[in-house]
């Protein structure tokens, strides 16, 4: 079973991401979107575990105790670099309960032998990700697929998607299909 660990987002928020994701496809339209109903925060990637591995996990998770915080979803920004970007994204700002959170959630996991984060925790929704037909050019030189969308997004305003109130976290089942993975939450786990 692929699992992860991830926040889910209010549907309002979705709601208003989908419109904005949906106003902007054409500038990027040899890249792989994300599906809105796919849209999640990432707090830690668990990868491939055999199906008694992952009830060890949800024991263990459900005895991380965080508190519940407040996630404003705005901005954008490109992963590695605008100029060699890969992944597109909408930002987060959050209280440090946020980053204490995925902490916890990576320490608990450490307990039963899944690696450490190797870098610190930076949240974001991936919207897009460099792919398609045209990842990659001739002679294996990768043409910035987002050139067309950084430009429409620096003639607009900073977008804000709203608020919302984390509460819960989720264990989620990740199962490759074409046309993108479907998420399926398979444990949930309260938030104080």
């Amino acid at each position: 079973m692929r699992i992860f660990v991830a926040l889910d987002i209010d549907e309002a928020i979705r709601e208003r991401i989908s419109r904005f994701m949906e106003g902007l496809r054409g500038f990027a339209p040899d890249a792989r979107w994300v599906r809105p109903e796919s849209l999640h925060v990432t707090l830690k990637f668990v990868g491939e575990r055999p199906p008694e591995f992952v009830e060890k996990i949800k024991q263990a998770l459900s005895s991380v105790q965080a508190n519940s915080t407040d996630v404003s979803f705005r901005g954008y920004g490109f992963f590695p670099a605008p100029k060699s970007a890969r992944v597109c994204w909408i930002g987060l700002e959050a209280g440090p309960q946020l980053a204490s959170l995925a902490r916890a959630v990576d320490e608990t996991l450490f307990a039963l032998g899944v690696p450490k984060e190797e870098h610190a925790f930076s949240p974001h929704l991936t919207l897009v990700r460099a792919g398609g037909r045209s990842a990659r050019g001739q002679k294996g030189h990768a043409p910035n697929v987002f050139q067309h969308l950084q430009e429409k997004l620096a003639a607009l305003t900073i977008p804000d998607f709203g608020t919302m109130r984390a509460r819960e976290f989720f264990l989620y089942l990740s199962q490759p299909q074409r046309g993108g993975s479907r998420y399926t939450k398979i444990a949930a786990f309260p938030l104080q």
